[in-house]
């Protein structure tokens, strides 16, 4: 007996097993952890990050991003000025010279003097010089209320960045000048020549020492921050002063010191207007006399005719 065979039943039995094994393969692919993931062209496959190593890794990475967007080292002057008054100014000083070593920093100046022009205080000026790095925590320890009583504080902070970079770039070419110039100086046909390029190099050598020295100051300056403390002590107070006794001595006193004043004053007066009055004296004199003479003149009248 022949068994026909249904077309259209063995395509639809097969449609449904293609997708019975298509929905297989996907479940299996969705639950597999060695899935592999295309990567793009011309970049490395990522490494599947361990336990132990998924922190660092990722402390690595944010570490790499952050110094990424930090912008360019900027070379910067800071300087404070701050003034303290101090129960014990020379305790004070030392206990600041000692925060200033422990920073690795020095000072640069110190002087005292006196606070007042009677001299009835204290005053000592420090010049500190902190390593940059240090300068925020060494400023507040300096700032602390347990050194004293703060009067004034004035922080500034100069941009050199422009400056430092200038300075670099004009060393860089003059150290190439003066390099080419011996390179000509060992090639020079005259002794004309010679002396020229000899002197040009005693110029550009010049030129240089000037620029190195610019060059330290700047890294000197831009490494170390500077703090300018004034340490004044108390004002002390001024002595009362005795009461003025009223009595006729101290009028008769009070009244001598007035007349030899006034008599100073007069004599000098005097003095000052003698000779102007010597002057007017004489040409009174003199005229007195001329008008005289004219005078006698008159009432003797003309001479009589012959």
């Amino acid at each position: 007996m022949t068994t026909m065979v249904n077309p259209r039943r063995c395509a639809l039995g097969g449609a449904i097993l293609l997708a019975g094994c298509l929905l297989l393969t996907a479940c299996a692919s969705g639950a597999s952890p060695a899935s592999s993931v295309a990567q793009p062209t011309g970049l490395p496959a990522e490494r599947p990050a361990d336990a132990n190593g998924g922190a660092g890794s990722a402390a690595a990475k944010a570490a790499g991003l952050a110094a990424g967007l930090t912008p360019a080292n900027q070379s910067i002057i800071y300087t404070a000025t701050i003034a303290i008054r101090a129960s014990d100014v020379t305790a004070t000083a030392r206990r600041i010279t000692d925060i200033a070593h422990a920073a690795g920093g020095y000072i640069s100046a110190e002087n005292a003097g006196s606070a007042s022009p009677g001299g009835t205080g204290e005053t000592i000026g420090i010049t500190l010089k902190i390593p940059v790095p240090s300068y925020p925590a060494v400023l507040a320890q300096l700032t602390s209320p347990a050194l004293g009583k703060q009067l004034g504080m004035n922080q500034h902070a100069s941009d050199v960045t422009q400056q430092v970079a200038n300075v670099s770039s004009l060393v860089t070419s003059q150290q190439d000048a003066i390099d080419a110039l011996e390179g000509l100086l060992r090639h020079a046909a005259s002794v004309a020549d010679l002396l020229q390029v000899q002197q040009q190099i005693s110029a550009d050598e010049t030129n240089l020492n000037s620029l190195l020295a610019q060059q330290r100051a700047l890294n000197g300056e831009t490494s170390y921050a500077t703090v300018t403390m004034t340490l004044v002590s108390p004002h002390h107070a001024a002595p009362p002063r005795t009461p003025t006794r009223h009595s006729f001595l101290t009028g008769l006193l009070a009244g001598w010191r007035t007349l030899r004043h006034a008599a100073g004053w007069a004599a000098t007066a005097l003095g000052a207007g003698l000779p102007f009055g010597v002057v007017i004296v004489v040409l009174g004199a003199a005229g007195y006399a001329g008008r005289r003479r004219y005078l006698r003149r008159r009432a003797a009248g003309p001479p009589a005719a012959a």
